[in-house]
């Protein structure tokens, strides 16, 4: 081992370690470590630096914009009601409906907020033997991960399998949005076969310890802040986004790239948005954490690093293994030390560099185990760790046998749907 990959390594592991600890705010620990990657003298400026003219992140960075505006229009309020609706009402049949609606709602929101409402509703929902509150907590939970099923949902994870790709030497790559909305759709499907299978074994118990002064009231109609015109303006712009996504590979050169930034700029003169909105969106703790994970994935590249680990791994798979098991492997290693460890972006792109030198080695397409690798790094919830596993547990008063009957199925169903499907639509 090199200097330079020592210096690397050491670089690297503060600051998966900093963002496990979770001491400093999310996307610093990258930042920083793209800092250091410099004054070390690892790797210049422009490339520590360069995810953030990357084309994928400018993309996405756009797409956070318009997704806010979004946020803001009666449709979102309507949607919001619906599901409200379901979750107060009995029945196996609504309990059903119930997980289809939070995972249509999925494609226009997502992450920790959409989740703790989610849950925090669900949870105050007065005991009904029709349809227990322990039977909805876990399954409606996880419903809130397994939507993105449209175009403009799947701009996060086709950005950022391009991007691991470039700044591993895979070249550029163009990801058919379709595919990808296959996979999501087959692991929704199967996501709601396994819930309906489960609640025939999940526990009945009343789990409210809410007053009634305290119950959220999700049928509550909500007004949007936005006039009709900036409504208008909005859904417009949607469709655009949604038209500009599934024909992004059609598009000349990297036009297609730039036209979210152009929507985001509409919406800002159009006042759908506020200025504030835009940088808090553009520049948010997600997007940092994006744009500087791709210069350090550079930096372990140029330092041999990333070989130097794949030669190591390629040792224990053998000499040609199928692109299956190879990117079943990364797929496990990758959700694995998520889970343990609570850091997606940290576990991704420690093991997807590592794959794609490996698969470029092999000489297979690195598409399918990257891809497998950054959903991978979401499926991190068959231990009550940390985020939406842990709170579910808790709010639903689960046993831990009680959570692992229903969570670990999920994930072993999840990760085969996820690596066998990459392979079979992204062949070598």
């Amino acid at each position: 081992m090199t200097a330079s990959m020592i210096i690397t390594l050491v670089i690297v592991i503060a600051m998966v370690v900093a963002i496990i600890s979770d001491k400093l705010p999310f996307g610093a620990p990258a930042l920083i470590a793209a800092a250091l990657l410099v004054v070390t003298n690892q790797v210049d400026v422009a490339t520590a630096f360069s995810g953030f003219t990357d084309k994928n992140v400018v993309m996405i960075a756009g797409f956070m914009v318009c997704m806010a505006a979004l946020q803001k229009t009666e449709f979102m309020g309507k949607l919001r009601q619906f599901l409200g609706n379901m979750a107060s009402k009995g029945g196996y049949r609504n309990y059903v409906l119930l997980l289809i609606a939070i995972m249509v709602v999925g494609n226009f929101l997502s992450g920790t907020a959409f989740y703790l409402l989610v849950l925090t509703v669900v949870s105050a929902i007065p005991y009904n033997k029709a349809l227990p509150t322990s039977k909805i907590v876990l399954p409606a939970g996880m419903a809130t991960g397994f939507g993105a099923w449209l175009p403009t949902g799947l701009a996060f994870y086709v950005g950022l399998v391009a991007s691991l790709i470039s700044s591993a030497g895979g070249g550029d790559v163009s990801v058919p949005t379709g595919k990808v909305s296959i996979i999501n759709i087959v692991s929704s499907v199967v996501f709601l076969l396994w819930s309906m299978v489960a609640y025939k074994f999940l526990p009945d118990n009343d789990i409210s310890d809410l007053e009634e002064g305290e119950k959220v009231n999700l049928e509550e109609k909500t007004e949007s802040k936005l006039t009709k015109t900036q409504q208008t303006i909005v859904y417009a712009g949607y469709i655009i986004l949604l038209l500009s996504m599934t024909f992004l590979s059609k598009i000349p050169g990297e036009i297609g790239y730039g036209i979210p930034a152009v929507v985001a700029s509409i919406f800002l003169i159009a006042g759908c948005v506020s200025f504030q909105e835009l940088l808090g969106n553009w520049f948010s703790p997600l997007m940092i954490m994006m744009a500087a994970v791709i210069g350090v994935a550079e930096a372990m590249s140029a330092s041999g690093l990333t070989a130097l680990i794949g030669e190591k791994i390629a040792g224990i798979l053998g000499a040609s293994p199928s692109p299956f098991l190879l990117t079943l492997v990364f797929c496990l290693l990758t959700s694995i030390s998520a889970t343990f460890t609570g850091a997606s972006f940290g576990s991704l792109f420690i093991f997807a560099p590592v794959g794609i030198a490996l698969c470029l080695q092999y000489g297979y397409s690195p598409i399918a185990l990257t891809l497998a690798c950054v959903k991978a790094a979401w499926i991190n919830y068959f231990m009550p760790i940390d985020g939406l596993p842990a709170l579910a547990m808790g709010m639903g008063k689960y046993k831990i046998t009680e959570f692992w009957k229903y969570q670990i199925p999920l994930w072993i169903m999840h990760i085969l749907v996820v690596a066998g499907l990459a392979t079979i639509l992204f062949p070598v």
